[in-house]
C-alpha cells in the first residue's frame, strides 16, 4: 500500500463500487481486499471490510462503515476526457450503472461517489482567463453533461 491513500467510506458496497471503477476507468484495479476476523457493530464475521483499489492512477482504499457517513460533493474524481466519445463513455457507464446526472460535467454513480467528466477542452478554455473563460464558462453553466462541439464553439466566439 502507498504511503498516502485516499480512503473512502461506503456503506456496505465497497467491492462491488471498486470491481466497477476498474472496469470503466483506464490504470484502474482491485487490490487486496480485507474480511473481517469477527463480528463487529453492525456487521458479521468474513465481511468484506476494506478493499484496496486503484482509480485512474489513484490509490484508494474502501472502508465498508456503514450508513453513518455518506458521500457529498465535498470530494469527487474528476476525470479528463480528450473527446466527447470518451466523455460520453465514462458519462453513460455512470449513468447506465444506477448513477444520476447532475450539471456541468457532474453525475454521482450509485455509490453516492460524485465524479466530475470533464473534457480537456473545457479545462483549457478556462485556463486562457478573459473572454475566452467567461464564454466557456457560460456554455458550462447550461450543461449537465459537457458537449465538447459547444464549448469549442464558445471559445471561438461563434
Amino acid at each position: 500500500m502507498p504511503k498516502n491513500t485516499i480512503c473512502l467510506w461506503f456503506d456496505q458496497d465497497a467491492e462491488a463500487a471498486a470491481r466497477f471503477y476498474a472496469a470503466t476507468f483506464p490504470d484502474s484495479h482491485v487490490g487486496a481486499i480485507q474480511r473481517a476476523p469477527a463480528d463487529f457493530p453492525g456487521g458479521k464475521a468474513g465481511q468484506v471490510l476494506t478493499v484496496e483499489f486503484t482509480v485512474a492512477g489513484i490509490p484508494c482504499l474502501g472502508l465498508n462503515g456503514g450508513p453513518v457517513f455518506p458521500q457529498t460533493e465535498a470530494f469527487s474524481f474528476q476525470i479528463a476526457t480528450d473527446d466527447q466519445a470518451e466523455t460520453d463513455r465514462y458519462w453513460d457507464a455512470i449513468l447506465t450503472n444506477g448513477g444520476q446526472a447532475s450539471q456541468c460535467g457532474w453525475c454521482k454513480d450509485r455509490w453516492g461517489m460524485n465524479w466530475q467528466i470533464t473534457p480537456r477542452v473545457l479545462t483549457q478554455a478556462m485556463a486562457q482567463g478573459g473572454a475566452v473563460a467567461q464564454r466557456a464558462f457560460a456554455a458550462m453553466m447550461t450543461m449537465g453533461k459537457i458537449d465538447v462541439a459547444a464549448i469549442e464553439a464558445a471559445v471561438r466566439g461563434t
